[in-house]
């Protein structure tokens, strides 16, 4: 497959290293407006992209809008890797409406999160009827990231909310005094150079239950992205999450 790159940070170039390392796809093109070395464009356009037959974008919450017009337009399969820009799906789902737009967005493409997300739904809809379990988010990043929780904290949270009933709304950071009980706490620390550590606490008077995932590199995250680019472009229009693809890589549910 012929993969274009929109974004050239960190994850840009560690998906680049990793196609051109396997042989098994070609990038054809690298768009970044500011970074230098390596890029074969500096803004996205038909011309640009290199007659890629996918790309995966990791560029920014501010392009991302007029870059999905623009891959819609072209009809080529996308992986959207940006986070911030999620308030935007409406007007976007309504602009592509219609058009041979595939695609594929999450805040972490990585198949041992989607794992994990899974249990903490799994988990979540345990211990619903059982109100001594309490529930918490906590993750720990790189000194470096830019946002903060994480947005795969921010998911294992909405997987909370999402199948505990008394839980209704997220504290995120650490507050003066008590928390509300129907608030779930999501918490984040930033130290050196971890890649990603995400933990589930669920606690009862007797026990501590940890669902914990720890990120050994970000190749887990380059290799879903690339991984899912190949998945997307197979698929009929429309915009898909790591959910769909995770369900049809695990045989559905």
């Amino acid at each position: 497959m012929r993969i274009a790159i929109v974004g050239y940070g960190r994850m840009g170039k560690l998906i680049r290293s990793m196609i051109e390392s396997s042989g098994d796809d070609e990038v054809t093109a690298v768009i970044d407006p500011v970074a230098g070395e390596g890029v074969t464009a500096g803004s996205v356009s038909e011309e640009t992209l290199g007659h890629a037959d996918a790309v995966i974008d990791f560029s920014s919450a501010q392009a991302v809008q007029d870059n999905i017009a623009l891959y819609s337009a072209i009809g080529i399969p996308t992986v959207i890797g940006t986070t911030g820009w999620y308030d935007k799906l409406p007007a976007i789902r309504e602009m592509i409406d219609g058009k041979k737009a595939r695609i594929i967005y999450s805040g972490n493409f990585s198949i041992g999160v989607q794992i994990f997300l899974h249990l903490v739904s799994e988990a979540g809809k345990l211990i619903d009827g059982i109100e001594s379990y309490d529930a918490a988010v906590t993750e720990i990043h790189h000194r470096e990231k830019a946002d903060s929780p994480s947005g795969t904290a921010l998911m294992a949270a909405e997987r909370i909310l999402g199948t505990v009933r008394r839980k209704c709304a997220l504290q995120i950071g650490n507050p003066e005094g008590k928390i509300a009980k129907d608030h779930l706490s999501v918490s984040s620390s930033r130290i050196g150079s971890v890649p990603g550590v995400h933990t589930v606490m669920l606690d009862s008077p007797a026990d501590t239950i940890e669902i914990t995932h720890t990120a050994r590199s970000r190749e887990g995250f380059a290799e879903g992205a690339i991984r899912a680019a190949r998945w997307v472009a197979g698929q009929e229009p429309g915009i898909y999450t790591m959910d769909d693809f995770v369900s049809d890589l695990i045989g559905g549910r």
